[in-house]
């Protein structure tokens, strides 16, 4: 019998977002499928490595037994594994006691068409073209990209979860402006419409969802923390402000950087995962905290 799924963040992640698989992915790349096929089962029983996601993923979890415990995050596997490689994967899971049961691995295709069914409110993978699928229908996702985090990476025992504000909590509306007709041009139109809630963004329901759960937990108990971390600079900085308010979502910490380089900020902030549209934002934060690119809006068109 099927089981109804609501009232959770359901979070669909990429096999390769979860564990480190480059090993066994240079092998698909250079010797091809059946080759990956023996590696994977010649490997079987060696325990996989954490990849970018995994940190995000383990505090995730942790949220369904704080508090009154009940199911606040659900997280799938969606590979493209088939189900014999996948058993290395899953062996994986069972050896880091990661309460992860439900899966589809669909030997090579794009794992995007199970996000709508499992109800996933993201999707967080290492394959571009999966994440601009799943954006195209409609769902939040981001490209996990490969991180050099140093030594002195900073980690809170918090959910630390920080978001770009422009083409991923909000529409690409003033984004637009912006790359059209440049600085002065969008610092008007954001200061006279500033009245004027943006538009969601593909992250608008992932952010509601956190702050739903936050909602569990006295404020100053809560054990997640969000922040917006973007480029915007006071004028503009008001338009972003009562969108959230008449959202009615709350965000814990909001950084307007004016240009600056958002690097060290995210790492003074300790985020276990950044999510950001610009290629070149996403380039400089990997090397301070996990990211998640977001090919979504007039940056990534063409």
């Amino acid at each position: 019998m099927s089981e109804q799924i609501d009232q959770q963040l359901v979070v669909a992640i990429s096999s390769r977002a979860l564990f480190d698989l480059e090993a066994s992915h240079q092998v698909f790349v250079e010797q091809g499928v059946d080759a990956y096929w023996q590696y994977q089962i010649d490997h079987e029983d060696e325990i996989l490595e954490p990849g970018g996601a995994y940190r995000l993923v383990t505090k995730l979890l942790d949220l369904n037994t704080m508090g009154k415990p009940r199911d606040r995050v659900e997280v799938i596997l969606l590979s493209r594994n088939s189900a014999d490689t996948g058993l290395r994967i899953f062996n994986s899971i069972e050896h880091y006691g990661l309460p992860i049961s439900r899966a589809a691995f669909t030997s090579g295709e794009s794992p995007f068409r199970y996000v709508e069914p499992f109800s996933a409110d993201l999707f967080l993978s290492n394959d571009p073209s999966d994440v601009g699928e799943t954006l195209e229908a409609g769902y939040a996702a981001a490209t996990i990209l490969p991180s050099s985090i140093g030594s002195d990476a900073r980690e809170t025992e918090k959910l630390v979860m920080a978001f770009d504000g422009d083409a991923v909590l909000f529409s690409d509306e003033a984004e637009r402006v912006y790359k059209d007709k440049g600085l002065d041009a969008f610092t008007k139109s954001e200061v006279d419409s500033a009245k004027h809630p943006l538009p969601g963004g593909p992250f608008k329901n992932v952010l509601a969802a956190i702050h739903a759960i936050q909602a569990d937990f006295p404020p100053d108990r809560s054990p997640i923390r969000t922040a917006l971390v973007t480029a915007r600079a006071a004028p503009a900085h008001e338009r972003v402000i009562r969108t959230l308010r008449a959202w009615n979502i709350r965000i814990d910490e909001a950084v307007f950087l004016g240009g600056l380089d958002k690097g060290e900020f995210l790492h003074n902030l300790g985020a276990d995962i950044y999510f950001d549209d610009q290629q070149g934002h996403c380039e400089s934060t990997r090397k301070h905290v996990p990211t998640g690119h977001v090919p979504h809006g007039v940056s990534n068109e063409g």
